[in-house]
């Protein structure tokens, strides 16, 4: 047996290298004593829409906050139905539903995980107003197609960025290809906060400012209430980390294509299916490197037994969830998300995996064999 313990994900290489910058910005932040609404958030909300190719960028608490702000800006609430991927993290859905909205959900392309272009049209009705493209695990969408969708029933299309800090689609970040993207700093992420965090990038000014005062208590001025708003800020203190780690974003997406780029052509085993490689027109970061295997349970427990630790995303779709048995969706009604479900695996990615741990685990996956499945 391997010996050897490799994380699904370590985020210690990582901040060791930019320690002493943490510990910088820590120190400006208590100095300052400035801690919500100040100039490192202000700063930091600069700085990101630069980087995603956009005008504006709204600090707020956390990603599901995100999504949902900028559907309640854009006046989704009861009746209304919002198309959502169908194999997604459960915040997509519960943003809508947090509106009054319903989720629709719309399944995805099996190679690429992110919603069917092609699916879409047979699932808008006259309560439909807008589109949620999620870029999963780091690959962007096909935003073109959905577009044009969009566009010629008059919907909106939301950016769910959570898992793409960096990606881009023909060139362009993702963050600056619709209407207004969400995005996570969950510390996993790409680009993670020390804690919980989010934003909102969009080019529509109005629709900036609305996002800002919601997220405000509805407040454009202290004490004065336009919108039955939440409280939702990025904090100073994470404002401030993020500013840090924005400055290597490019270097650990770098970091994660070329260790995606070992799996992809060192991974070669009959049982395993690859995901698609990074491209140009599709820039993909790998926030997960997600593997399909038909004995997933198997492979888990065989890489766990020698010290590989793996993450199933997402072992229960949404519609199977208690949360929404509501929608009284049974199992095999969205089959597509399903399969993803119970055959998906992520390896260990991460900034600073070393070349040993990265070998050891192409040898392992190779190594699996179907007598183990037994």
């Amino acid at each position: 047996m391997d010996k050897k313990f490799i994380p699904f994900a370590d985020f210690k290489p990582m901040h060791d290298e930019i320690r002493p910058e943490l510990n910088m910005a820590y120190h400006r932040v208590l100095d300052n004593s400035s801690f919500i609404q100040g100039e490192e958030c202000q700063q930091f909300e600069q700085e990101f829409a630069a980087y995603c190719q956009t005008k504006y960028c709204v600090g707020v608490a956390s990603g599901l906050d995100a999504i949902y702000l900028i559907l309640k800006a854009l006046g989704i609430s009861t009746g209304d139905e919002v198309l959502v991927p169908s194999n997604t993290f459960i915040a997509t859905a519960l943003a809508v539903s947090y509106t009054g909205a319903q989720p629709v959900f719309v399944e995805p392309e099996i190679e690429t995980y992110n919603i069917d272009v092609n699916r879409i049209e047979e699932n808008i009705s006259p309560k439909t107003k807008a589109i949620i493209a999620v870029h999963l695990q780091g690959r962007p969408a096909n935003m073109d197609a959905i577009h044009k969708i969009a566009k010629k029933y008059k919907l909106y299309l939301i950016e769910d960025a959570a898992q793409a800090h960096g990606a881009s689609y023909k060139g362009k970040k993702a963050g600056s290809l619709s209407d207004a993207a969400a995005f996570s700093f969950y510390p996993g992420k790409n680009l993670g906060a020390l804690g919980d965090g989010g934003a909102v990038t969009t080019g529509d000014k109005g629709l900036a400012d609305k996002i800002r005062i919601l997220g405000n208590y509805g407040s454009d001025y202290k004490y004065h209430h336009i919108y039955q708003g939440a409280n939702s800020r990025l904090d100073e203190m994470q404002a401030a980390f993020l500013r840090v780690k924005l400055r290597y974003l490019n270097k650990w997406n770098q970091e994660r294509k070329k260790i995606a780029k070992r799996y992809l052509q060192e991974i070669k085993n009959p049982l395993i299916h690859l995901p698609l490689p990074d491209s140009e027109e599709y820039s993909h970061v790998y926030h997960v490197f997600v593997i399909r295997c038909k004995w997933r349970d198997e492979l888990e427990a065989y890489l766990k037994k020698n010290g590989v630790y793996t993450v199933k995303h997402y072992p229960i779709p949404i519609h199977l969830q208690s949360a929404y048995a509501n929608l009284q969706l049974t199992n095999g009604s969205l089959p597509i998300a399903e399969e993803i479900s119970n055959t998906v695996l992520s390896l260990p990615m991460y900034y600073g995996i070393s070349k040993d741990n990265i070998d050891t685990v192409i040898r392992l996956v190779n190594g699996f064999h179907i007598n183990q499945c037994s």
